[in-house]
């Protein structure tokens, strides 16, 4: 297969976790999640998700479920889902009525994504969960439920999800580790490994899901996504200059300090030291900077080598415009619209 095939048999899609930027509100974050759910379903992406993150300054998809409802009344074709919903902050039942609710009034549009961490802090994950304790055996268990409640057999029984029974909605299991590659095989749903932020268990999480696979009445062979980070412009040198608010946005995290995507900076001299850009840099391994032609080589590697049917990219860009820009030309990446 050459690269272009390679290329063009891989689908690709959008992970938003729906940032704030400085100088911007909350109010902006959401519409303009939106405006790139709308671009992004003109440029031919697969699907649009939204990640559930609570208590953060820098991100508003707390209430990814609300979301994922304004993006699909506004968009008419691209699938929306949860990138993901992180099952042990909610009940099953009040799941599958939510998403059954959604795949009612958007029908054949809906993916439901499902994670086993909190999305936040252990303080703010005993205030989701409340006096809630979760065993190994909570996620495995909880997903079981959520299969049932979607299923038509589950008619007579006393506890039904109206809306939801018997829309089978497609449901994806995400994992940083290789708990959920491992579960996500044998229970035969397409995995998604979170691979923009922990990228060292990527390989091995691929493998152990495929070896563990069995065929599901949703799924016959194994499908696999990895997320990304993606920093596209029209040259390398101003893609530099973009992710040093993706760098920026990284310092947040090794430091436990939250605060709205800031602009990019000329240098990253005096806001990181060695150590620090070393472990961001280790950690945002599988970030793709550059031009359209810098990026093109380094994704096809990256395609070839996983053997992932999906790749799903997340920007952080601080300009919207640039954000958008960004995403148009990593779907030309994906379309082949260039020469090698």
């Amino acid at each position: 297969m050459t690269q272009k095939d390679l290329l063009r048999s891989t689908k690709f899609s959008v992970l938003d976790l729906v940032p704030v930027t400085q100088g911007s509100t909350h109010h902006d974050a959401i519409k303009n999640s939106l405006d790139l759910a709308r671009n992004v379903e003109a440029l031919g992406y697969e699907r649009f998700w939204i990640s559930e993150h609570h208590n953060m300054e820098s991100i508003v998809s707390s209430a990814t479920v609300v979301l994922l409802g304004y993006v699909a009344e506004g968009t008419s074709k691209i699938r929306v889902g949860s990138g993901g919903i992180m099952l042990p902050n909610h009940a099953p039942l009040i799941v599958a009525e939510q998403f059954g609710t959604l795949a009612t009034l958007y029908p054949g549009r809906i993916d439901l994504g499902l994670g086993r961490a909190p999305g936040t802090d252990q303080l703010t994950a005993q205030a989701l969960r409340r006096s809630r304790k979760e065993s190994v055996q909570d996620f495995p268990n909880d997903i079981s439920e959520l299969r049932r409640y979607f299923s038509s057999e589950n008619i007579g029984a006393r506890v039904r999800a109206i809306p939801g029974e018997g829309l089978n909605i497609p449901m994806f299991l995400l994992g940083s580790s290789t708990f959920s590659a491992h579960l996500a095989g044998e229970k035969g749903l397409p995995y998604a490994f979170a691979s923009h932020f922990a990228p060292a268990h990527l390989f091995d999480a691929l493998r152990l899901y495929r070896e563990n696979f069995r065929p599901s009445a949703q799924l016959e062979q194994p499908y696999s996504m990895a997320c990304i980070n993606v920093i596209a412009a029209d040259t390398d040198k101003e893609a530099d200059r973009l992710a040093t608010s993706l760098y920026q946005f990284a310092m947040g995290i090794i430091t436990n300090v939250r605060r709205p995507l800031p602009p990019p900076v000329d240098t990253m001299e005096g806001i990181w030291n060695e150590a620090q850009e070393a472990m961001i840099k280790n950690m945002m391994r599988y970030t793709f900077i550059g031009s359209k032609d810098s990026i093109a080589e380094k994704l096809t590697e990256f395609v070839a080598n996983t053997g992932v049917q999906e790749v799903i990219a997340v920007s952080h860009i601080y300009d919207h415009g640039a954000r958008l820009r960004s995403y148009e030309i990593l779907g030309e990446v994906f379309n082949s619209a260039f020469s090698f």
